[in-house]
């Protein structure tokens, strides 16, 4: 038989001092885009999110890691409004109970999932289009303005734009599929696992792009396994186990923390 891998919840207190990341209820400062607390969430009568609290500021990127079965697709999908959830989940200022999918995203909540659920039969530019619906009832004008910010960030979909999608290397479908989800203007960008099955170095490109965008001022939430990369990336980071808040802190911090790195991050560089 093969030992679980081991939790934080498992783990001793740090070793060498303390760490800057705590335990997850000491709120953030920054101003919040999304503000969720005491969250509950699962499948039938499975419960996999068990009183979550998490906030994004905004303009930063907050990143999620934790093992698989531990809730962090789980608490995307209910943030979309894709599953029913109990709790208080504020975004942007306004409370998100029973809106439907449809308006968080004319809100502006935008989800790109970890299947990227792309058109395959249909051409690049047009799974663009599909994902600029915000975009298009302000007009012509902001719609082409949106599709070239795209291609700016990703020539290669320009230089493709006229082949079908699912013909498209698995790095190029991430990157339509992070498009698609710019094209909505998103107040919030959320991405689950975009660096799941891809080359490493697709992989790294895929994380250039995240930090691209977070200099760029868009407000990112990061669901990733990669959590070495995702914490280089990311302003402030969570763990997630068992459907609850283990840890959290500013990335760099969690970077650094002993139980971090020993669960999470492997054997440290000497």
């Amino acid at each position: 038989m093969v030992d679980a891998a081991p939790t934080l919840a498992s783990l001793a207190a740090p070793r060498g001092g303390a760490s800057a990341a705590s335990d997850g209820r000491a709120p953030l400062t920054a101003d919040l885009l999304l503000d969720v607390s005491d969250l509950h969430a699962g499948y039938g009568k499975a419960e996999v999110l068990s009183g979550l609290t998490l906030q994004v500021p905004r303009g930063r990127v907050v990143t999620v890691i934790g093992p698989n079965g531990a809730g962090k697709s789980t608490l995307l999908n209910s943030l979309m409004g894709l599953l029913r959830a109990r709790g208080r989940i504020v975004f942007d200022g306004a409370p998100l109970a029973d809106v439907p999918l449809e308006e968080r995203v004319m809100r502006g909540l935008s989800l790109v999932p970890e299947t990227r659920e792309l058109f395959g039969s249909m051409p690049v530019e047009d799974n663009l289009v599909l994902g600029g619906y915000r975009q298009m009832r302000r007009g012509v004008p902001q719609w082409r303005s949106a599709i070239d910010r795209v291609y700016a960030l990703f020539p290669r979909l320009k230089e493709r734009r006229a082949q079908l999608a699912g013909t498209l290397s698995g790095g190029e479908r991430q990157m339509l599929a992070v498009g698609r989800a710019l094209m909505a203007d998103p107040k919030l960008l959320m991405l689950d696992e975009p660096s799941l099955g891809l080359a490493p170095l697709v992989v790294r490109e895929v994380f250039r792009t995240i930090a691209q965008l977070r200099e760029s001022g868009v407000s990112i939430l990061l669901i990733e396994q990669n959590a070495r990369a995702a914490l280089e990336v990311s302003d402030h980071g969570y763990v997630l186990e068992t459907g609850a808040i283990a840890l959290h802190g500013e990335a760099s911090a969690l970077a650094r923390d002993p139980r971090v790195i020993d669960t999470y991050l492997g054997a440290r560089k000497t």
